[in-house]
C-alpha cells in the first residue's frame, strides 16, 4: 500500500527544485464570516477530499479562487494563508473574482455549459458568447497568478478540472520553465457530443497546451483522443496515448482518482463519530431500523430523484418494510443560481413529500432528506449507520462517496448500490451493480441488500476494502507525478532542496 511517507519521499528526490503548484476554482479552505467571527469551512467535492492530503504529503502552493466571505480577512502578504489551520504545511494562494466574473465563468460557462457537454444526463449545454469571454478572461487571471507565483523558479504545475482548460496553453506560450499536467475530474463525452460546443477548438488547444492530462478511465481518454482528431490536426499515437499538435507532445493517461483509505478508517473508529451515531439514532428515530443512505452534492448527475423512487416502488413490493426501514438522504444544495438546480430541487422536494406521505405510519417516514451542509463527523457516522449506501451516478467521472463508504466500513459489513456510469464501477465489482434507470431492478437491489447474509456482505466488504486499501489517494497522486516527471527529462532529482518549501 502506499503511503504518506511514500509521495514525500517521491517529491523529495524526483521533483527536485521544481515547485509544485496546484490550481483548481475551488478552494481547500474556505473562511466564511458568521456573525463577526471566522469561521474556517471545508468545501463538499471530490476534488477537496482527494487534493488536500496529497498537498499537505508534498508542500507546495495551492492557488484557487476566494470564495469565502471572510477569505480576504485571513490572507495575509500575495494573499497567501498557510493551511490547515492546525497544522500548516502548504500554502493557500487566493485571487479575487467580480460577481459578474463569477457569474459568466463559473456559473455560466463551466457550469452551464461544459459540465451538462460531459454529461449524460440530458440536460442541454447553454453556450452563450458573453459567458465564453468571461471564461477566457478568468483562465488569464489565473495564469497571471501562477506566472507570478513562481517568477522565475521551475515549477511543476498540476490544473485541475474543466473550469481551467485554457490555462496550460496560456503557461506554455508564456515561455516560463513550467512542466504542466491536468486532471479532468469529469467525464469525457464521444466526439459527436462534444462538436456542438462553439468554442471546441480552443478548448483541446487549452488541454493540449499540457504535458500530461489525466482522465479517470480508459474510456475517457479514448473519447478525449476520438475528439481531438475529429476536431483539430494533430498526430495521434494510439499505442502510447501520445498526441502532437502545434510542435509538442501531450501524454493522455487514465489515473483512476480514490481517497485516503487509512485517514477514513481511522476516523471511523473515533469516540466522536460513536457519540454522534447515538445522537442521530436517537433524534431520527434510527433504533432498531433498517437504514439505507446516500450522500451527493445534490446535482442533477447524481440520479437521487432515481433512487427516492426506487424507495418508493420497493415499499410498494415489500410493504413488510413499511416502518421497519428508513432511507436517509444527505447532501448540499449547490449551484442554486442556476435554472436546472432549481428545477431539481423542487422535484427533489415534492419526490420526498410523495413518497413519505403514501407510506409514513405514525411517527415513522420512510425518507428523512437533508438537504444541508453537514459536518464531517456527522456524514461518517451516517456510512456507520447504514446497512447499505445508494451511489446511483447517471454520469460520473470517479465518484469518491462510493470509495469513502467502503473505507469507512472497518467492521466489513454494509452493501454499496452503485450505478454502473460510475468510474468506481470498474473498480469496486463486488458491490449491487444496477442502473438507476430500472426502477424494478433498482427496487430489487435495496431489497438484496438488506436480505444478503452476513457472511455474503463480509466477503465482498472485505474485497472491496482490498480494493480501495491498495489503490489509495497517495497511490494516484504517486502514479500522476512520476507519469509528468518521466515525460519531462528536465525535472530531476540533482536539486540541494531537501523537499518542496511552503513558500515563496
Amino acid at each position: 500500500m502506499y503511503t504518506k511517507e511514500d509521495l514525500q519521499r517521491l517529491v523529495r528526490y524526483q521533483i527536485g527544485n521544481h515547485r509544485l503548484i496546484i490550481v483548481s476554482n475551488r478552494q481547500p479552505y474556505q473562511h466564511q464570516l458568521v456573525d463577526g467571527q471566522i469561521r474556517m469551512v471545508i468545501p463538499s467535492g471530490g476534488l477537496t477530499a482527494a487534493l488536500d492530503p496529497m498537498m499537505q504529503a508534498c508542500g507546495g502552493t495551492w492557488i484557487a479562487h476566494g470564495g469565502g466571505t471572510g477569505d480576504r480577512l485571513v490572507v495575509e502578504s500575495g494573499n497567501r494563508v498557510m493551511v490547515p489551520p492546525d497544522d500548516p504545511s502548504y500554502a493557500l494562494r487566493l485571487l479575487w473574482l467580480t460577481e459578474e466574473e463569477e457569474r459568466g465563468y463559473y456559473y455560466g460557462f463551466s457550469n452551464q455549459a461544459l459540465w451538462p457537454l460531459c454529461h449524460n444526463a440530458y440536460t442541454e449545454p447553454v453556450f452563450d458568447s458573453g459567458d465564453w469571454e468571461t471564461y477566457r478572461a478568468v483562465n488569464q487571471l489565473f495564469a497571471r497568478e501562477v506566472l507570478d507565483e513562481i517568477g522565475d523558479e521551475p515549477a511543476v504545475v498540476l490544473t485541475q478540472d474543466y473550469h481551467l482548460a485554457l490555462l496550460p496553453r496560456l503557461l506554455r506560450e508564456a515561455g516560463a520553465d513550467i512542466v504542466s499536467g491536468q486532471f479532468w475530474h469529469i467525464p469525457w463525452p464521444t466526439p459527436e457530443v462534444f462538436r456542438i460546443c462553439p468554442w471546441q477548438d480552443e478548448i483541446l488547444d487549452g488541454l493540449l497546451g499540457n504535458d500530461l492530462l489525466g482522465f479517470h478511465i480508459d474510456e475517457h481518454t479514448g473519447n478525449f483522443m476520438d475528439t481531438v482528431q475529429a476536431g483539430l490536426d494533430p498526430q495521434i499515437n494510439r499505442n502510447f496515448g501520445l498526441i502532437n499538435y502545434r510542435g509538442t507532445s501531450t501524454r493522455v493517461r487514465p489515473f483512476p482518482i480514490s481517497v485516503d483509505f487509512e485517514s477514513i478508517c481511522q476516523e471511523a473508529q473515533s469516540q466522536e463519530v460513536e457519540d454522534e451515531m447515538e445522537r442521530l439514532a436517537e433524534e431520527m428515530g434510527l433504533d432498531g431500523m433498517l437504514v439505507g443512505m446516500g450522500i451527493d452534492r445534490i446535482d442533477y448527475t447524481k440520479g437521487i430523484p432515481h433512487r427516492i423512487r426506487a424507495i418508493g416502488r420497493f415499499l410498494e413490493e415489500h410493504p413488510e418494510y413499511l416502518g421497519r426501514m428508513v432511507f436517509v438522504q444527505a447532501g448540499v444544495v449547490s449551484r442554486s443560481d442556476i435554472d436546472a438546480y432549481q428545477q431539481l430541487s423542487e422535484q427533489l422536494d415534492e419526490t420526498v413529500d410523495e413518497i413519505n406521505s403514501r407510506f409514513s405510519q405514525g411517527a415513522w417516514r420512510p425518507i428523512i432528506y437533508l438537504p444541508n451542509d453537514l459536518p464531517s463527523v456527522t456524514l461518517m457516522a451516517l456510512r456507520r449507520l447504514s446497512q447499505f449506501c445508494v451511489v446511483s451516478s447517471l454520469h460520473d467521472g470517479m465518484n469518491l462517496v462510493a470509495k469513502e463508504y467502503v473505507a469507512s466500513r472497518f467492521d466489513e459489513d454494509g452493501v454499496l448500490i452503485l450505478s454502473p456510469f460510475t468510474g468506481a464501477a470498474l473498480e469496486l465489482t463486488e458491490a449491487l451493480i444496477v442502473n438507476p434507470y430500472a426502477v424494478e431492478e433498482f427496487a430489487e437491489a435495496i431489497h438484496d441488500a438488506l436480505t444478503m447474509p452476513r457472511h455474503e456482505r463480509r466477503a465482498r466488504m472485505i474485497h472491496m476494502r482490498a480494493v480501495v486499501r491498495e489503490n489509495n489517494l497517495y497511490k494516484w497522486a504517486a502514479r500522476l507525478l512520476l507519469e509528468l516527471i518521466q515525460g519531462a527529462p528536465r525535472v530531476g532529482a540533482k536539486s540541494e532542496r531537501p523537499l518542496l518549501s511552503s513558500g515563496r
